[in-house]
């Protein structure tokens, strides 16, 4: 028996398990405890008339890229309507407040077949963009079976998951084969598909270039930028556990220097924060907590951002951003985020995640590396101490984000034909 035949045995044998599973993450907070049936195939939503193009991507990076590919299909395809899925509950959220009027959300089955089968029977999607890398095996297969026609958008594929997949290729292949079209972010990507068993695969561009900038309140803004004044100013953004500590050692050795240093700090996980406000209150700092509606006071000495899809707010406030997730943790977060709102970027040595798109920025002064702690609190006093560095920095860094956004163009012209082998027609805007 095949790997990938196994896996699908495996899937149906441990049911009960899995049902287990789910039911101890809605417990956690980790599933939306009222919308629980979707993830076992139950619809939330009655599915729209007509043609459905539905587009699936994991988590809240993959549904940020997802955005503009739904306005293009939106303006070239109006008479199709949109069903997107996405995994977590904070990918969930973030779509509610983002998706456009009359696109339906749904979270993804979980990959049991008979949760799929269900899934399918009711949505019927003619037409699937799978975004970056979720692949599962038997929601993929399936839908192929059943006759939607799939593409793989933004495809990548690391080093090190190629390496796993590579040595079981009778569990891989099916699943890539099942992709009528694969949409790659660069040439290495393509060359690792096609070694896979991918069929139809072009290097296109990474969506990420695409995406518009993150949006933020305009009343809140005022009002943050208000209580902060004209106080020196830094962000640590969508930080793991360990780096919400590093962040405090650097404030006490910056506050040494820049009287009145306000230090912001986005956990990338805020179900955290009592444990991050703990040790920042433990290290001697005064912390104000966004949650709790605390106002930044004259007192404040790091601003505790521990909510939901507000970046955008905080990237506006901040000349300097750190990028968690590349200290204690490895992969780093989408530095084009800042990079479109004008921000100066440091990361620690690991940006594996986005190794082409940080050793472009590094390449033309877009961003600068720290290696250790001692090192980010080094770089970050001396961007506070020559705002011109700062400036020139995060001028390169939004040269640079708004550099490629010609992917989504080539996306869609890719997309035309798959579009149209289900007769889905296409407005003409010349």
């Amino acid at each position: 028996m095949s790997l990938f035949y196994a896996y699908r045995a495996a899937t149906r044998l441990l049911g009960p398990a899995v049902n287990l599973y789910l039911n101890r993450r809605k417990n956690r907070g980790k599933e939306d405890a009222g919308r629980i049936g979707e993830r076992f195939g139950h619809p939330g939503a009655a599915r729209p008339k007509g043609h459905l193009v539905w587009i699936h991507g994991a988590s809240v990076g993959e549904s940020l890229s997802a955005l503009p590919v739904i306005d293009e299909i939106r303006r070239r395809y109006p008479s199709a309507s949109i069903l997107v899925t996405t995994g977590t509950v904070t990918s969930a959220t973030m779509m509610h407040a983002r998706l456009p009027k009359g696109v339906v959300h749904q979270f993804v089955p979980i990959d049991r077949q008979v949760c799929v089968a269900r899934f399918l029977h009711h949505w019927k999607p003619d037409v699937a963009l799978w975004l970056e890398s979720d692949f599962w095996p038997n929601l993929l297969t399936k839908a192929k079976k059943a006759g939607v026609k799939l593409a793989l958008l933004n495809g990548r594929i690391s080093e090190k998951s190629f390496k796993g997949y590579s040595r079981y290729p009778s569990f891989i292949r099916p699943v890539i084969s099942a992709f009528d079209l694969i949409l790659t972010q660069s040439s290495d990507e393509t060359a690792r598909f096609e070694s896979l068993g991918a069929g139809s695969v072009q290097a296109v561009g990474n969506l990420k270039f695409a995406a518009p900038p993150l949006p933020a309140d305009e009343i809140e803004l005022a009002k943050l930028q208000e209580q902060i004044g004209s106080r020196p100013v830094w962000l640590a953004s969508s930080t793991f556990k360990g780096e919400e500590h590093i962040a405090g050692e650097v404030h006490k050795k910056l506050a040494k220097d820049h009287n009145g240093v306000l230090t912001i700090i986005v956990p990338r996980h805020p179900d955290r924060a009592d444990d991050i406000e703990a040790d920042l209150i433990a290290q001697g700092l005064q912390v104000s907590r966004r949650s709790l509606g605390h106002d930044i006071t004259p007192g404040t000495d790091v601003y505790l951002a521990d909510t939901m899809g507000e970046l955008g707010l905080f990237y506006r406030i901040a000349p300097i951003v750190f990028m968690g997730k590349t200290l204690c943790a490895s992969g780093g977060q989408n530095p084009l985020e800042p990079a479109r709102l004008n921000c100066a970027i440091l990361h620690g040595p690991d940006m594996s995640n986005f190794a082409a798109i940080s050793s472009e920025m590094l390449a033309c002064g877009a961003c600068r590396p720290a290696a250790d702690a001692d090192d980010l609190a080094r770089q970050v006093a001396a961007l506070l101490r020559e705002p011109e560095t700062t400036s020139k920095i995060a001028k390169a860094s939004m040269d640079y984000a708004n550099s490629k956004a010609e992917v989504l163009d080539h996306t869609m012209d890719a997309l035309r034909p798959l579009m149209a082998q289900k007769d889905i027609k296409e407005v003409d805007h010349a």
